[in-house]
C-alpha cells in the first residue's frame, strides 16, 4: 500500500537516525577503527542489514523511502524496482510492494552458469527502473548495477538508499555524471546529531567522529596501518 502522508525530509532524517541508533546499527569507535571494504580505516560503521529483523522500524523506513522517491522523482516515474545484490534485495522488494510494481535484482557479476545472467526477474526494454540499495558511500558501486540495468534496454536515472554517507564531495558528481540522481533518508550528520541528542556515545567519541566526518581522507591517512 502506498503511503499518502509523511513528515518532511528533516523529520524523516531525524527519525531514521533514531531508529538506526535504537537497533544498534550504528557503531562508533575512534580508538580501534573499523576496516572498510576498501581496506581503509574508519571510526564509523553502519549495518543497515539489521533493519530487516525489526518489522515496525522496517515498515516505517520503507514508507519513508517510498514517499521520498515519489516526492522527488514523480508518482508515475517508474515501471520496475531493482535491488542491488545482496543488501538491496529485501529493500527493493518492500518498495516494489508499496508501489505495486515488478521487482528484480541485479547481481554484482554474472553467476557463471545457466543463462549467465546479471538481472534476475523480468526487466524489459524501455522500462524505467529505480535502483534500491541499503546505503552509498562514494557512489562508485552503483555504477556497475546501473550499467547492467541499461544493458537490457531499460533506463535507470535514479537510485534510492536508506543511508548516504554525505562526507565524500565527489559522490553526487560521480552519480550525476552517469545520469543518476540519488535519493536518501539520512546521513552521518543526521546520525551524529541524534547520537548527541540521546547521549548515545561519550563526548570524546562523538568529537572524534565529527573530526573524521569533516575530513575523512585526512583522518584515514593519519590512521592507516
Amino acid at each position: 500500500m502506498i503511503p499518502t502522508s509523511y513528515p518532511d525530509a528533516s523529520e524523516m532524517a531525524r527519525l531514521t537516525a533514531r531508529m538506526l541508533l535504537e537497533i544498534r546499527a550504528v557503531h562508533f569507535n575512534t580508538q580501534t577503527p573499523f576496516t572498510l571494504a576498501s581496506g581503509l580505516p574508519s571510526p564509523t560503521y553502519i549495518d543497515c542489514r539489521k533493519l530487516i529483523s525489526y518489522p515496525r522500524i522496517r515498515a516505517t523506513l520503507m514508507d519513508f523511502l517510498t514517499v521520498t522517491v515519489m516526492r522527488n522523482a514523480g508518482f508515475e516515474a517508474f515501471d520496475n524496482i531493482a535491488g542491488g545484490e545482496t543488501a538491496g534485495i529485501p529493500f527493493a522488494a518492500f518498495v516494489a510492494e508499496r508501489m505495486a510494481l515488478p521487482m528484480t535484482y541485479v547481481r554484482k557479476k554474472p553467476k557463471g552458469y545457466g543463462r549467465n545472467a546479471r538481472i534476475e526477474g523480468a526487466m524489459t526494454e524501455g522500462q524505467r527502473v529505480l535502483l534500491v540499495e541499503d546505503l552509498t558511500t562514494d557512489g562508485g558501486s552503483k555504477l556497475s548495477f546501473v550499467d547492467a540495468i541499461r544493458e537490457t534496454g531499460a533506463t535507470c536515472g535514479h537510485t534510492a538508499v536508506i543511508f548516504y554517507y554525505d562526507i565524500f564531495p565527489e559522490t553526487e558528481k560521480t552519480l550525476g555524471d552517469h545520469g543518476v540522481e540519488l535519493h536518501s533518508l539520512c546521513t552521518w550528520w543526521d546520525v551524529l546529531a541524534e547520537a548527541r541528542n540521546q547521549q548515545a556515545f561519550d563526548a570524546e567519541t562523538l568529537a572524534g567522529v565529527e573530526k573524521f566526518l569533516n575530513d575523512p581522507r585526512k583522518w584515514q591517512e593519519e590512521h592507516r596501518k
